[in-house]
Protein backbone atom coordinates (compact mmCIF):
# COMPACT_ATOMS: atom_id res chain seq x y z
CA UNK A 1 0.00 0.00 0.00
CA UNK A 2 1.08 3.44 -0.94
CA UNK A 3 0.40 6.61 1.31
CA UNK A 4 0.24 10.13 -0.20
CA UNK A 5 1.42 13.00 2.10
CA UNK A 6 -0.69 16.08 0.03
CA UNK A 7 0.78 19.36 0.22
CA UNK A 8 -2.65 20.84 -1.07
CA UNK A 9 -4.91 18.64 1.40
CA UNK A 10 -2.16 20.24 4.65
CA UNK A 11 -2.71 23.85 3.43
CA UNK A 12 -6.85 23.24 3.37
CA UNK A 13 -6.58 21.91 6.69
CA UNK A 14 -4.70 24.51 8.32
CA UNK A 15 -6.96 27.37 6.62
CA UNK A 16 -9.97 25.61 8.14
CA UNK A 17 -8.27 25.55 11.96
CA UNK A 18 -7.59 29.53 10.86
CA UNK A 19 -3.50 29.24 11.56
CA UNK A 20 -3.06 30.91 8.04
CA UNK A 21 0.24 32.15 9.22
CA UNK A 22 1.93 28.85 10.55
CA UNK A 23 0.89 27.76 6.47
CA UNK A 24 4.58 26.45 5.37
CA UNK A 25 4.90 24.58 2.10
CA UNK A 26 4.67 20.60 2.29
CA UNK A 27 6.61 17.90 0.31
CA UNK A 28 4.46 15.10 -1.24
CA UNK A 29 5.94 11.46 -0.63
CA UNK A 30 5.10 8.15 -1.53
CA UNK A 31 5.66 5.53 1.37
CA UNK A 32 5.20 1.70 1.72
CA UNK A 33 3.16 0.39 4.32
CA UNK A 34 3.23 -3.22 5.84
CA UNK A 35 -0.35 -4.51 6.67
CA UNK A 36 0.51 -4.55 10.04
CA UNK A 37 1.49 -1.27 9.93
CA UNK A 38 -1.89 -0.19 7.82
CA UNK A 39 -4.07 -1.49 9.85
CA UNK A 40 -2.26 0.00 13.21
CA UNK A 41 -2.59 3.37 11.37
CA UNK A 42 -6.28 2.91 10.92
CA UNK A 43 -6.94 2.20 14.55
CA UNK A 44 -5.18 5.62 15.34
CA UNK A 45 -7.38 7.57 13.03
CA UNK A 46 -10.66 5.03 14.76
CA UNK A 47 -9.14 6.41 18.01
CA UNK A 48 -9.29 9.55 17.25
CA UNK A 49 -5.67 10.13 17.88
CA UNK A 50 -5.17 11.04 14.16
CA UNK A 51 -7.45 12.98 11.83
CA UNK A 52 -6.67 11.02 8.66
CA UNK A 53 -3.52 8.56 7.28
CA UNK A 54 -1.57 11.88 6.58
CA UNK A 55 -1.98 13.12 10.19
CA UNK A 56 -0.97 9.96 11.73
CA UNK A 57 1.93 9.10 9.99
CA UNK A 58 3.30 13.09 10.54
CA UNK A 59 2.63 12.35 14.37
CA UNK A 60 4.54 9.25 14.36
CA UNK A 61 7.42 10.87 12.58
CA UNK A 62 7.46 13.90 15.20
CA UNK A 63 7.12 11.67 17.89
CA UNK A 64 10.11 9.33 16.54
CA UNK A 65 12.26 12.54 15.86
CA UNK A 66 11.58 13.07 19.38
CA UNK A 67 12.41 10.27 21.12
CA UNK A 68 16.08 10.42 18.94
CA UNK A 69 16.63 13.43 20.67
CA UNK A 70 16.08 12.75 23.96
CA UNK A 71 18.27 9.10 23.22
CA UNK A 72 21.10 11.17 22.21
CA UNK A 73 20.76 13.36 25.16
CA UNK A 74 20.93 10.61 27.47
CA UNK A 75 23.38 9.37 25.74
CA UNK A 76 25.79 12.37 25.61
CA UNK A 77 24.92 12.63 29.85
CA UNK A 78 26.76 9.43 29.78
CA UNK A 79 29.82 10.35 27.66
CA UNK A 80 33.18 11.03 30.01
CA UNK A 81 33.40 14.98 30.57
CA UNK A 82 36.80 16.66 30.70
CA UNK A 83 37.55 19.93 32.26
CA UNK A 84 40.78 21.59 33.20
CA UNK A 85 44.15 22.40 31.79
CA UNK A 86 43.79 21.39 28.10
CA UNK A 87 47.43 20.82 28.02
CA UNK A 88 47.77 18.48 31.14
CA UNK A 89 44.41 16.76 29.91
CA UNK A 90 46.06 16.28 26.02
CA UNK A 91 49.58 14.72 27.76
CA UNK A 92 46.72 12.58 29.84
CA UNK A 93 44.98 11.40 27.62
CA UNK A 94 47.61 11.08 24.59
Amino acid sequence: MHLILSPKFSAKVLRKSKMQSLICPMKTISVSLSAKLLQNLEWLIEQGIASNKADGIRKALKKYIEDQAVEAVLRAKNEPSLCGDLDVLARTYS
